[in-house]
């Protein structure tokens, strides 16, 4: 199982991802990086809100951030093939969408929803003991929420 997931410059229909991660639960093979949106004409949309949740200030992303281009190769390459797990489908999928039109690529894995991973019983599992997270929301600490989180309510519906 691999999971991603995304940071973006707000919730709206103008945010665009500022930050992705992904982890394999398997082999614990991971990357995690932060994406310029000053790369992008276009992507100036900045939620002072979302900027509270993450912690990831316009600067950061100016000195640390790399372009689209190689954020979505970057991507394809490692996970050329997979099935990919994120919590928040209609999120993430929009993200995932704008990082790879703004880079004119498509993308070589497919994105899906815990749907995919679990019952709707274990779904409204997942969603009480995801709630109780009040902290900084980083893409690869999310991530490894997202899989401990999915093992706890697997292993608890197994047994």
């Amino acid at each position: 199982m691999i999971c991603i997931d995304f940071e973006a410059s707000g919730l709206g229909p103008l945010s665009y991802p500022i930050e992705v991660a992904w982890k394999n639960a398997a082999s614990g093979e991971q990357d995690s990086f932060l994406i310029n949106p000053a790369s992008v004409s276009g992507w100036d949309y900045w939620d002072e809100h979302a900027e509270e949740l993450h912690g990831i200030d316009r600067q950061e992303l100016a000195e640390q951030g790399i372009c689209v281009s190689v954020a979505a190769q970057r991507l394809n390459t490692m996970l050329d093939g997979y099935e990919v797990i994120c919590d928040a489908l209609e999120f993430d999928y929009f993200w995932l969408s704008r990082l790879f039109d703004a880079a004119r690529m498509k993308p070589s894995f497919k994105l899906q929803g815990l749907d995919a991973v679990m019952t709707p019983e274990q779904l409204i599992q997942f969603r009480f003991l995801s709630r109780g997270q009040l902290r900084r929301h980083r893409a690869l600490r999310d991530v490894e929420d997202l899989i401990r989180t999915i093992h706890a309510v697997r292993s608890e519906a197994a047994g």
